[in-house]
């Protein structure tokens, strides 16, 4: 059965692979399995049919038969549970495999894509310095406990891991900040996942996504 991802059309991130389908190709890329993409606009995203998919109106979504999933996490999950190369053998180790796909999703995420938004949406505000402070701090604590972690271990747990995969797709959007420069192991790491050849092939069918609407 033919895999069907969606993705953005035009990409606000400008193809530094960013948006969250990067996650979905990168896993299918490390898992060794096709997949075709299908284009969605902002105002397709909101119609009908794709709510039908995913009933927040985002992407990416997933298809596959008569399976249909939303949540780029879940997706992920559901690739590396089902095709080897993303979850360990052993039952302990995969377990905290996924612990880590959760912590990088709902403990280290949630503060750096807020201080992402906050330089689009509060930029004008008189609050915004304050703002960039305060979320700034909740990074840096994060931050300092991932690092201390990581130490000098390649990976979070032993062999790469869907934990790894999607730890460094949250990582990479802290580096236009500039914090992440101020942990040279978490620097390091997420030079080690960019360097895979999946993630490069992954990147490169994002990137020219982006190529293409420019062109055009």
């Amino acid at each position: 059965m033919t895999i069907t991802i969606t993705a953005f059309e035009r990409s606000p991130d400008r193809g530094r692979g960013l948006a969250r389908d990067m996650r979905v190709r990168w896993a299918l890329e490390e898992a060794g399995q096709p997949y075709e993409v299908r284009l969605v606009s902002f105002k397709t995203m909101k119609e009908p049919a794709h709510l039908a998919l995913h009933p927040f109106g985002q992407i990416p979504t997933y298809e596959e038969g008569d399976l249909t999933l939303f949540e780029s996490g879940a997706i992920v999950l559901h690739i590396a549970e089902r095709h080897a190369g993303l979850l360990p053998a052993d039952a302990n180790a995969r377990a905290r495999a996924v612990t880590w796909m959760f912590a990088a999703l709902n403990t280290v995420e949630p503060p750096i894509f807020e201080r992402s938004l906050a330089t689009i949406l509060e930029r004008d505000e008189p609050w915004y310095e304050q703002r960039l402070r305060a979320l700034g701090d909740s990074i840096r604590k994060r931050l300092d406990s991932l690092s201390a972690r990581l130490g000098d271990a390649d990976w979070l747990d032993g062999a790469f891991s869907a934990g790894d995969l999607l730890m460094v797709t949250v990582l990479l959007r802290a580096q236009a900040s500039g914090l992440l420069e101020e942990y040279p192991n978490l620097a390091a790491y997420v030079a080690r996942g960019e360097a895979r050849p999946a993630y490069q092939r992954a990147f490169a069918a994002q990137l020219a996504v982006f190529t293409a609407a420019a062109a055009g």
